[in-house]
């Protein structure tokens, strides 16, 4: 059995007034990289940045050993034993969602817990359990690409963005799968002590602070490539470098050979969103993508993806993003 490193199995989850405690939620069949991506982060920052200490514990609802879905086995403490406050709440991802979101006595102490803590989040598909708690109600939220159309159906009154690594949505965050656990906890890290100190992190740990772009660099490749109608599959290979010209649906329909009818039809069953939605989609992840690496006006970003005006793209990332492109340049961007 492995002990998953950086976890305090006998110590209260407030050992020390400055430490700020982070509860990874686990289960059986677990994705490890869900547990263990964001526990290194946190652990790495513990060691390496002055100052700053996380004290995780990693958990599940029964306890004991708990075997993940790559057969590692990591020790866990009862979720019913943790009675002191948690800074950070984070719910890994696992294989059996409907199983784990059916059990009531899991469901109960993760809402006790999320009450009281400064922040509730997941990673991959641990967004269902914050669902199926109710946590996620009225909120923004990710989580694997794959899984965003069931995530959406099976809970209507969550805003699921199919496209983002990350989603912040007050003190509500989720990510995307598996590695994307990683960005959540640097950018937690980040959120706490500032991005120089997270980028110090993601040094020592050789990745990326923020990766350019978001889950449209997988699933909208993925989509074209999957696409059964050969226009349509042309199409969505062609759209992400046209994304100044007219992407309206006329437009559209026009360049795939198909009626307006027909071409909204076949683009939302095979693609599994409206056009005006993938198009929105694929010119914002565009536009981080330009703020994060170049040194362009917002000005020039909008222009360039399609939004014509900073108005325009100002909306766009505060209603998909919660944010604005000057703020999301300042805490990724890495030109100039």
């Amino acid at each position: 059995m492995v002990a998953a490193y950086g976890s305090r199995m006998d110590t209260p989850v407030t050992e020390r007034a400055d430490e700020r405690s982070v509860v990874i939620v686990t289960f059986a069949s677990a994705q490890v990289l869900d547990v263990t991506g964001p526990l290194e982060v946190f652990s790495s920052a513990s060691r390496q940045l002055p100052g700053v200490r996380y004290g995780t514990e990693v958990v599940s609802a029964p306890g004991g050993p708990v075997l993940a879905s790559c057969g590692l086995e990591l020790a866990t403490t009862s979720l019913a034993e943790l009675t002191g406050p948690v800074d950070t709440l984070l719910v890994a991802g696992w294989r059996d969602m409907d199983l784990v979101c059916a059990d009531a006595d899991l469901l109960h102490h993760v809402r006790r817990l999320a009450a009281g803590a400064r922040r509730v989040t997941s990673v991959c598909s641990g967004a269902f359990v914050l669902a199926a708690a109710g946590l996620l109600d009225g909120h923004r939220a990710t989580t694997h690409w794959a899984e965003c159309s069931v995530l959406a159906s099976g809970y209507p009154a969550v805003a699921v963005d199919p496209d983002a690594i990350y989603v912040r949505d007050g003190r509500l965050w989720t990510s995307a799968g598996v590695t994307a656990g990683i960005d959540l906890a640097l950018a937690l890290v980040a959120d706490d002590h500032g991005r120089q100190a997270a980028a110090a992190v993601a040094r020592q740990l050789v990745v990326y602070l923020r990766r350019s772009g978001g889950q449209t660099q997988f699933s909208a490749v993925l989509a074209a490539q999957s696409a059964d109608s050969e226009p349509l599959r042309d199409l969505l290979a062609w759209l992400p470098d046209h994304l100044d010209e007219d992407l309206s649906v006329p437009a559209l329909a026009r360049r795939a050979s198909l009626s307006e009818r027909q071409f909204r039809r076949v683009f939302t069953a095979e693609v599994g969103r409206t056009p005006a939605d993938h198009v929105e989609a694929v010119r914002l992840e565009a536009a981080c993508r330009l703020l994060e690496t170049t040194d362009r006006s917002v000005n020039q970003v909008a222009r360039a993806c399609g939004f014509g005006t900073p108005e325009t793209l100002n909306r766009t990332f505060r209603r998909r993003l919660g944010t604005t492109p000057g703020d999301h340049r300042r805490h990724f961007g890495g030109a100039g």
